[in-house]
């Protein structure tokens, strides 16, 4: 039996031997180690995430004075795909290991969201694993019955750095615990991502001058003028230029995470926040009236494209704007250049009831069953202090957003380039909102719209001619009544 893991750029081939199970590990293509374990390490391993067989790194250490008995501490963080971001991450936590004298062990998982998932679901059920563990969005209120409480390292984090936002609160504190806490690292947003040179020439609006890389700088009369009324026009420009504005439409994240955004900025939501269904709506028609027209100047393809579809469209040098982090940004940095160098990150278009922009976080939570409880949140109150934080934002490049505002000072988002400036705008600085697909609706049911994919898929079933507006919110609404009842 042979079977492969993919951790980052690691290859884990566990393979059966006689008594027990083998580890080969290749990294980069270079062949690192074979080990023989016995089966009960190998299960172990497995219901861990693989913390006994990945190759994580352990760091030595002596028991501290201030814990009853010497320290293990196992902990599952996101592997950041932003070159040399996970190796700052090692770093800082083996700065905590060594301080404070605790045999640690850091497993990098991912960077896939399905991953993190898979290994926290393997570990909830086996009620062994992490003592913390990386999760993403929504993915907390799965486990909120086995995970640990975290009040105490919310109020501290908050006593020294005031609250939290918005999203943040919504997705981690559910009916008065904060299940999880949340993370900077992988958290990232959703603004427009422009080409400056197309948008100026050929739409005729020059990003740079609406959006500057200084807040105090922005003429308000300018950016108020940046509507969806205005943006549609402009990619009508565009698409007849032969470079169109793109997004998918299809059941992945992204169309989440830009869709639902315009949808409310319309005062569209499929549910409010007192669980009501409010799908059936003249907000949601003058949305899906407006996505008919917008898709006029769309490629035909979104209603196939996946995660990275839109990061492609405009790496290629096909696409003049899409809704992403800076994720296709940095790629284009290393694969193509001349395209990085025109890409300017800046708000999403204002609605008719607002400016509203998407956004997936991180959390980080401790089981239930972990035997280190004290040291996991003591050592998630220091990684989440504004001293480590800050190595960690500059490792990035600007790609995490942090969810407390002292952080977003960090001189990261005004100095990387190039073009120098173009992340400056990632932070919100004007008055759009960040939300999450599926706010305002409680959070059980919010999951569930984001991740049944209601909205996109609701959206192309108009664009693409199956149903007529109203025929397609009454299929919602019928969806959405299936959700609420469980």
């Amino acid at each position: 039996m042979n079977h492969i893991t993919r951790k980052g750029g690691c290859e884990t081939h566990i393979f059966l031997e006689k008594g027990g199970f083998g580890v080969l590990m290749r990294k980069e293509g270079i062949k690192m180690a074979k080990k023989k374990i016995t089966r009960r390490q190998f299960m172990k391993g497995v219901a861990a995430g693989g913390a006994a067989i990945a190759g994580a790194a352990a760091i030595p250490g002596v028991s501290r004075k201030a814990y009853a008995q010497k320290p293990k501490l196992s902990i599952a963080m996101w592997n950041h795909w932003v070159p040399g971001a996970t190796d700052v991450q090692r770093k800082v936590i083996e700065e905590w290991a060594a301080k404070n004298k605790v045999d640690m062990t850091a497993d990098f998982i991912g960077p896939s969201a399905t991953e993190m998932l898979t290994i926290a679901s393997a570990e909830a059920r086996a009620g062994t694993g992490h003592d913390i563990v990386v999760l993403t969005t929504f993915d907390g209120l799965f486990f909120k019955d086995k995970l640990e409480p975290m009040n105490d390292v919310a109020d501290y984090i908050q006593g020294k750095y005031g609250k939290f936002d918005e999203v943040s609160t919504y997705i981690s504190h559910v009916d008065g615990t904060w299940i999880t806490i949340p993370a900077p690292t992988g958290s990232h947003s959703y603004p427009m991502v422009t080409r400056m040179d197309r948008w100026k020439e050929i739409a005729g609006m020059d990003v740079v001058d609406v959006f500057p890389p200084d807040a105090t700088q922005r003429d308000p009369k300018k950016v108020k003028k940046f509507t969806y009324k205005a943006f549609l026009k402009q990619c009508e420009k565009v698409a007849k230029a032969g470079h169109m504005f793109a997004g998918p439409i299809s059941e992945c994240s992204d169309a989440d995470d830009w869709l639902c955004p315009l949808f409310l900025s319309f005062g569209s939501v499929p549910v409010d926040a007192k669980g009501n269904i409010t799908i059936e709506s003249d907000a949601t028609l003058e949305a899906l009236d407006y996505m008919q027209k917008l898709c006029q100047y769309m490629p035909k393809e979104i209603y196939g494209w996946n995660d990275a579809s839109n990061n492609r469209w405009i790496i290629s040098g096909k696409g003049s704007s899409i809704q992403n982090p800076p994720s296709a940004w940095a790629v284009a940095k290393r694969t193509r250049p001349d395209v990085a160098a025109q890409l300017w990150h800046h708000d999403t278009p204002r609605g008719p009831k607002g400016r509203y922009r998407g956004c997936l976080f991180m959390t980080y939570g401790v089981w239930k069953f972990s035997k280190n409880k004290k040291a996991a949140k003591d050592f998630i109150k220091w990684f989440l202090e504004s001293a480590q934080q800050w190595k960690l934002l500059n490792a990035a490049q600007g790609y995490d957003m942090p969810q407390l505002k002292p952080l977003e000072a960090h001189p990261v988002w005004k100095e990387v380039g190039p073009p120098k400036g173009g992340q400056y705008n990632y932070i919100r600085r004007g008055d759009e909102h960040l939300i999450v697909g599926g706010w305002p609706a409680p959070p059980h049911i919010g999951v569930e719209i984001y991740r049944k994919y209601l909205i996109p898929v609701m959206t192309a079933k108009v664009t693409t001619g199956e149903m007529s507006p109203k025929e397609a919110m009454k299929w919602c609404a019928g969806e959405l009544e299936e959700v609420i009842k469980g």
